[in-house]
């Protein structure tokens, strides 16, 4: 049986998952000035998702937070759009399919919100993240909506729900 499941975030998990994030864009050489990396809510997490229309789920093991996702109304943006936000797993997480469990449930949840697309940026180097977003149906835009503040990120792409 799998000590892995999907919960949602509480204020204790804070500080697990902001260091969760910060590892995978140390370990993998991503840019951390206009990424997730340089967020302010990186830090509070729970606070940030802890409104209206938002949600942001963990993936544990075994009482270890190997990854996160979550989903919110696309920043200064005034139409029906929520974002997924903050989709990051370490290593040992990936492969396996929780990607793509992850991004399913929030999801579902973002219907559930009412929200008619969902929107997300990435960066070129994430090339197995994209595969796995075209697999559910997003697609590539030329411009950013929104206002994320990830300047960094030049992969925009967006999905009907």
């Amino acid at each position: 049986m799998s000590s892995i499941y999907i919960r949602e975030i509480q204020e204790e998990d804070n500080s697990e998952i902001a260091s969760v994030i910060r590892e995978v864009f140390i370990s993998d050489g991503y840019p951390k000035i206009g990424t997730a990396y340089a967020d302010i809510q990186l830090d509070f997490m729970f606070e940030a998702y802890n409104k209206p229309r938002a949600i942001y789920f963990l993936l544990e093991d075994a009482g270890k937070i190997i990854g996160g996702a979550g989903i919110s109304q696309l920043e200064n943006s005034t139409e029906n759009i929520c974002e997924l936000q903050k989709m990051y797993f370490l290593k040992e997480a990936r492969g396996r399919g929780y990607g793509l469990e992850l991004i399913q449930k929030c999801l579902e949840i973002a219907v559930l919100f009412g929200y008619e697309k969902c929107y997300l940026e990435t960066l070129n180097e994430m090339v197995s993240a994209q595969r796995l977003y075209r697999k559910v149906g997003f697609e590539y835009l030329c411009s950013p909506l929104g206002n994320t503040g990830h300047t960094t990120c030049p992969i925009w792409m967006i999905k009907n729900l």
